[in-house]
């Protein structure tokens, strides 16, 4: 498993050394604080909730971003506890404050998942592929401002997804009974 630590470390640093670039750290910043508290997604599947046409999905993001707190906020982080990266590689600099929670799973990516791919199940595709690049991007800021490890973000996604069809089974499920 060491091997698998040191190439998490390793890409996070070549992220730092190759790709970033000072005109596009602002970008990258506020890309990353699209994440907060999930709040984007927050809001959005409120408004969705206006609308009969995206009621269902947008009341299935919100479900997918419940399952997904529980799962990663509340359980994994403090199960796993990993470190943040900054805090074990001393080369890397980061772009924001520091966050204070573990670093396993990244809770931007599996929120930002969890409602994006239950928007991409429900909604029709054009909307969907939208709100799943959202998600990458946000995914991709956390490696690029050095707060969390690839192997984080790629756990981010599976919580995430997984609660997606959580959500989107679980209401499939109530609107046959509710029939």
């Amino acid at each position: 498993m060491d091997w698998l630590w040191q190439l998490d470390g390793n890409i996070l640093l070549w992220i730092q050394e190759s790709v970033r670039a000072e005109w596009m750290n602002g970008i990258w910043k506020f890309i990353t604080s699209l994440g907060n508290g999930g709040f984007l997604w927050i809001a959005a599947g409120l408004l969705m909730l206006f609308f009969k046409k995206t009621r269902a999905a947008g009341a299935a993001g919100l479900f997918a971003m419940a399952f997904n707190y529980l799962a990663t906020n509340i359980t994994l982080k403090n199960l796993v506890a990993r470190p943040r990266p900054y805090t074990v590689l001393e080369e890397l600099t980061i772009l924001i404050d520091r966050p204070g929670e573990f670093s396993f799973p990244s809770g931007h990516t599996s929120s930002s998942f969890a409602f994006a791919f239950a928007i991409y199940l429900l909604l029709p595709k054009k909307y969907g592929i939208w709100a799943m690049v959202l998600a990458v991007l946000i995914a991709f800021s956390r490696l690029y401002v050095g707060v969390h490890y690839p192997t984080d973000v790629l756990g981010g996604i599976a919580v995430g997804m997984c609660c997606a069809l959580l959500a989107v089974r679980g209401m499939r499920y109530l609107a046959k009974i509710r029939r």
